[in-house]
């Protein structure tokens, strides 16, 4: 009886917040599983960041301020919201239809802070009065550069006899990033790789200068700097870095793999802090490797581990030069680990009676994918890192396995069971660690998960290498093929995005697709494939390439649009031609990747931000959409598959993020 009680006034206590959250997340759990048929995620049981209302403002070209805002799983349909700038409110009457954003036309002559109430939440953001016209400044501490010894220049195969010269001076430029709420406020703060410029890919010889890592405010204040050291060698695939809540204590944690003389912020070093595993042609293919996790706040180190599989014997991987073993992957699943808490510190006496088991997510740490693969899950309680489960090809049981990696993955809930699985090129692993299908099409450089309007079942849009397979689309849960377009080239990339409302559910089109194709891979506009080698991972159409970069909700319909090289375009479809939208002021990443430091539903409404640096890496730009939208949507980081794949869009070749579920126009349940 006195449990009742006690339950009973957790219920109604009007700030005991923790209860309420857990109400309605019940509620909408049970509302999302009479909805769709997978993912299936118990929303009140995972562990999950806790955001604010996302505020932000930005000026735009006539002088007026675009505010926008988050629309949160627990805010009801039609919630009502008022605006306030510096305390005086805005809006006449409550803000309830249409999209979550407001055009201040008051002249800016001053800082203005706008404030929203309204819902399960609030937020602020203050704008400053000479703030630039569609973006978000964040001043960058750039790094010294530095030199390394010098190896003699090499020809490279492939490349018409091209020579490249190794000078040993190297400077350092913006990269891969990503967002993680490391203090707990609902806010998120900007992880940032830096590269050295001499930076290489795999293939290559060559010395390279160390990776670092840094923390960002919006506000551009340096939290902290993470030296990863000589014994980590510097390019696209040695350090995919992940960046989430893992033990539940509502701050997320740094993990990345580690060397002998990596240095966390306070200067503790892993290891030793001297020697040097280089050898003469500048790669690093012996010496202690490690796993390690850090404070997200502080950039201390918490812990270290062996990292599993360790490199072994190099020929056993394909080759001697470490193109085959130096190739890694990470990424972020729930996978069933479990944390009992007490609610809250005023029930930690009741803690017997009233806790909540957390599904914790663990991190996915991967090593190989053209010849062996292992993948290997990790746990952190909060004091020590523990392995979950390796899946290893070696194991006779899934050597079948072995060569099916892609340069990306991707992870969901794809067979409705509650927790996530990986798809790891053109096989996939269960949650338990144990092979769920393989296809055995090989190695590839692009992936995409799609979601099919009908029933949110989720499908797999994967293209091979091997100048057979092609591409094809496949049920994520069996691996069962429902199209697939044999290619004799390398189809080198791929894309999958909802770009015409005429054909119902997703598009999709590759490099030798001959076009754009529909969900049963009928051809609904055909396009000539390029032959020129400088667009090889596009569509002419029109006159203009169809990109198969990126894909960016950006300009308010729910329709997506396309990103790539600085550029967002949009496919007009009733006059089958690309339409530029906007071109943005700075430089997108690694080469022909061209790649953003991040996009993703970072502020702001259901709209993708994109975070790129200028030129001189000094400052990264947050570019906002300032578009009106009619459309409300919950923020797509509270959507599992999205967010874990925010959280990877680092790894390898950069793949945009997607929902679990499908936004588009042939289907509108999901509005608020």
């Amino acid at each position: 009886m006195q449990g009742l009680k006690y339950f009973s006034y957790l219920c109604n206590h009007k700030n005991n917040y923790y209860m309420k959250r857990i109400i309605l997340s019940i509620a909408s759990a049970a509302l999302c599983l009479g909805l769709t048929a997978q993912p299936k995620y118990d929303y009140s049981k995972l562990s999950t960041e806790h955001l604010d209302r996302g505020v932000v403002a930005v000026r735009q070209a006539d002088g007026s301020a675009f505010v926008s805002w988050r629309i949160l799983r627990d805010d009801r349909k039609g919630e009502s919201f008022d605006i306030y700038r510096n305390g005086v409110k805005l809006n006449q009457a409550p803000l309830t239809n249409g999209g979550s954003f407001f055009i201040d036309e008051n002249p800016l002559d001053e800082d203005a802070t706008y404030e929203i109430k309204g819902g399960t939440a609030k937020g602020q953001f203050t704008l400053c009065q000479d703030a630039p016209v569609g973006y978000i400044p964040i001043k960058l501490n750039k790094p010294e550069g530095g030199k390394v010894p010098t190896i003699q220049p090499q020809q490279r195969p492939g490349n018409n006899g091209w020579r490249w010269r190794d000078t040993g001076e190297y400077a350092y430029t913006a990269n891969d990033a990503t967002v993680a709420d490391v203090d707990g406020d609902g806010q998120y703060e900007i992880i940032l790789k830096w590269d050295p410029t001499n930076a290489h890919d795999n293939s290559h010889d060559g010395y390279t200068g160390p990776t670092l890592l840094d923390c960002y405010r919006l506000n551009g204040e340096q939290l902290w700097r993470i030296d990863l050291g000589r014994n980590i060698r510097s390019g696209a695939h040695y350090t995919p870095f992940i960046v989430y809540d893992f033990d539940g204590d509502g701050r997320a944690e740094l993990m990345v793999k580690t060397a002998d003389g990596t240095r966390d912020s306070e200067g503790r070093v892993i290891g030793d802090s001297v020697v040097d595993h280089r050898n003469k042609a500048g790669r690093i293919l012996s010496g202690p490797e490690y796993i390690s996790v850090f404070d997200g706040l502080t950039g201390r180190l918490l812990d270290t581990k062996p990292y599993i599989p360790e490199r072994g014997e190099l020929k056993a991987w394909g080759d001697e030069k470490g193109n085959r073993s130096e190739r890694y992957l990470a990424g972020l699943a729930y996978l069933g680990a479990v944390a009992a808490r007490p609610l809250d510190a005023c029930t930690a006496r009741n803690s017997s009676l009233f806790t909540i088991h957390s599904s914790l997510p663990s991190a996915i740490f991967c090593r190989g994918y053209y010849t062996r693969s292992v993948i290997v899950a990790w746990d952190w309680d909060g004091k020590s890192l523990k392995e979950r489960w390796v899946f290893d090809t070696n194991n006779p049981e899934w050597r079948s396995y072995a060569g099916q990696g892609n340069h990306n993955l991707r992870i969901a809930d794809v067979d409705g069971d509650g927790y996530d699985e990986i798809t790891y090129g053109s096989m996939a692993v269960d949650h338990d660690g144990k092979g769920l299908y393989n296809t055995r099409m090989g190695h590839g450089d692009a992936i995409h998960l799609i979601a099919d309007p009908k029933d949110d079942r989720i499908y797999i849009w994967d293209c091979h290498e091997n100048k057979r397979d092609g591409s094809d689309l496949r049920d994520a849960a069996t691996g069962k093929v429902l199209f697939q377009i044999k290619s004799t080239a390398d189809v080198g990339r791929c894309m999958a995005a909802d770009i015409d409302p005429t054909n119902p559910g997703v598009e999709m089109w590759s490099a030798d697709s001959h076009g754009i194709r529909n969900m049963k891979g009928e051809v609904v506009n055909a396009a000539k494939d390029s032959d020129d080698p400088q667009h090889n991972n596009y569509l002419e159409m029109g006159g203009r390439w169809l990109s198969m970069n990126f894909g960016i909700w950006w300009d308010g319909d729910l329709l997506r649009e396309l990103l790539d090289r600085e550029t967002v375009s949009k496919y007009d479809w009733q006059n089958r031609r690309i339409v530029d939208l906007q071109r943005f002021d700075g430089q997108f990443n690694n080469s022909t990747k061209s790649n953003p430091c991040l996009a993703a539903d970072i502020l702001g409404d259901w709209r993708e931000e994109v975070l790129i640096r200028n030129r001189e890496s000094t400052e990264l730009r947050l570019y906002v959409s300032t578009i009106p939208t009619s459309y409300r949507i919950n923020c797509l980081m509270q959507d599992i598959p999205y967010r874990l794949s925010v959280a990877y869009q680092n790894v390898g070749y950069n793949q945009p993020s997607e929902p679990g579920y499908y936004i588009g126009p042939d289907k509108t349940d999901y509005l608020k």
